[in-house]
């Protein structure tokens, strides 16, 4: 399973065109390399020189990376400089419909409610998941929940928290069955098979009495979410209570954020204590 693109495929079509009109391949070789990007030389199915010449820089784009990502944007506004108003113009009106502004100077930002501001917040350590679709699909659901839905927001954190455990314990082949588990257990679970419980012996800093405080906090958090959900907060119930603000559900955003860094950032790890004690060599 590989992380969605970050940058639509119509929006790459787009600048793809323009690149055609309104470039030449020097400037097209000088906008991508001053970003650091360099050609593939793979042959592609595009019929003008310049398009696949295009192409050639996008092959060697990490389109899940929003760090690549950005970097695409300044190549975008480059091009944008060198385009006629009226062009400009429909442009502008293409982008908006796609989730990105571009402003009277040409610099290209995503909108607030799309893609890229979430994935930016992400764990890295998704790409080293067999199947991230359970985190990636509560990730989705809290970008389009915050700020105007706080109690959508936090019950989409607890799912997150919840998605991550069981991805975690499925990744390691642990079996637990997915209809009846609770979500303290499931934390329990994963926390203690990554090395992460405040009760797990560990070398190094993972056994120090500071990490392990931190660690109770941690499951402190994890379960606090499902709480708060179970008590009215959160979407489920019939009735919801007056009160909530958005900044309830970035709390349990943030929260729910900070666990499953952690869990996935530990089950990445190579050199994680969790691996030398369950006998597991390194992915």
């Amino acid at each position: 399973m590989t992380i969605r693109s970050l940058v639509p495929l119509p929006v790459r079509r787009h600048f793809r065109d323009l690149s055609a009109g309104y470039s030449t391949l020097r400037l097209i070789a000088g906008m991508w390399e001053d970003q650091g990007f360099t050609p593939s030389g793979d042959p592609n199915d595009e019929t003008s020189e310049r398009r696949g010449f295009w192409r050639e820089f996008e092959d060697n784009v990490d389109w899940t990376d929003p760090t690549h990502v950005n970097r695409v944007l300044r190549v975008y506004e480059t091009l944008i400089d060198a385009m006629p108003p009226e062009a400009l113009v429909s442009t502008r009106k293409f982008m908006e419909r796609q989730g990105f502004d571009v402003d009277l100077e040409g610099r290209i930002s995503p909108k607030s409610d799309s893609a890229l501001p979430a994935a930016a917040t992400m764990p890295r350590a998704l790409t080293a998941l067999r199947d991230p679709e359970m985190i990636l699909d509560s990730f989705e659901r809290i970008n389009r929940a915050l700020p105007s839905d706080p109690a959508q927001a936090i019950g989409s954190a607890k799912e997150l928290v919840e998605a991550t455990a069981k991805t975690v314990l499925e990744e390691l082949g642990i079996s637990f069955d997915g209809k009846t588990a609770k979500l303290p257990q499931l934390i329990d679970r994963a926390q203690r098979e990554l090395g992460l419980h405040p009760q797990t012996v560990a070398p190094g800093p993972d056994g120090s009495q500071a990490v392990k405080r931190i660690l109770g906090g941690l499951s402190g958090i994890a379960l606090g979410l499902g709480e708060l959900r179970n008590e009215g907060w959160g979407t489920g119930h019939a009735a919801r209570r007056t009160g909530l603000r958005p900044r309830h559900g970035y709390l349990a955003v943030g929260a729910a954020h900070t666990w499953c860094q952690v869990i996935l950032d530990t089950l990445a790890d190579p050199a994680a204590p969790w691996r030398a004690q369950a006998g597991v060599t390194a992915r």
